[in-house]
């Protein structure tokens, strides 16, 4: 559990600059340069990235149950992760109306599969892991939506043919990951059986 809990604090740490040091940031990207700031946020991230994975994977080896979630949380979840994908894909399809509305799709996704993935699965790790990004989304959506404010951020308007391609985009992308990848990649199949 050690290494999760490091590997989240270097990932969602790297990624929480601008919610608790904006100033900080900035000013470090004067110092350093753009080019080495990316890199130095990268290098952490990636480190941070693999540490989690390897600390999760370990801790799935001795589970800790906190609770037995009900059979309808995981069919919940499956709506939850289907409305992620959507607004991932939302994040990076240019002139769609998720983004012109929601402005910050990216961290939206993130909530809802952070929190549709706490209804279904009930054991200390998950808490941990997925607890730590509901928390640190919520938190960068908030300070998202005041830096908004603050800079009088307009975002463009979107277009049906924007917002229909985010969500096929996003519909093929979640199924794909529900039917295969999910169950090739972390070795559980929401669809079917677990490897």
């Amino acid at each position: 559990m050690l290494i999760l809990v490091l590997g989240l604090i270097l990932f969602l740490g790297v990624h929480s600059v601008r919610i608790f040091a904006e100033g900080w940031r900035t000013s470090t990207i004067a110092n350093m340069g753009d080019k080495k700031w990316k890199g130095a946020y990268s290098v952490i991230s990636l480190i941070g990235f693999v540490l989690i994975i390897w600390g999760y994977g370990m801790a799935r080896q001795q589970p800790v149950m906190v609770w037995s979630p009900p059979m309808g949380m995981k069919h919940l979840n499956s709506l939850f992760t289907l409305l992620a994908f959507i607004l991932l894909a939302a994040a990076y399809i240019p002139r769609n109306q998720l983004k012109a509305k929601l402005h910050h799709p990216m961290v939206l996704s993130v909530k809802l599969w952070a929190f549709g993935h706490l209804l279904a699965t009930g054991k200390l790790a998950d808490l941990v892991l997925f607890g730590s990004f509901l928390l640190w989304a919520v938190l960068n959506f908030r300070a998202a939506r005041q830096r908004d404010r603050a800079l009088g951020t307009v975002y463009a308007p979107g277009t049906m043919s924007g917002t229909l391609l985010a969500v096929i985009v996003g519909v093929v992308a979640w199924a794909a990951f529900a039917f295969w990848l999910h169950a090739a990649l972390i070795g559980i199949a929401p669809m079917g059986r677990t490897l």
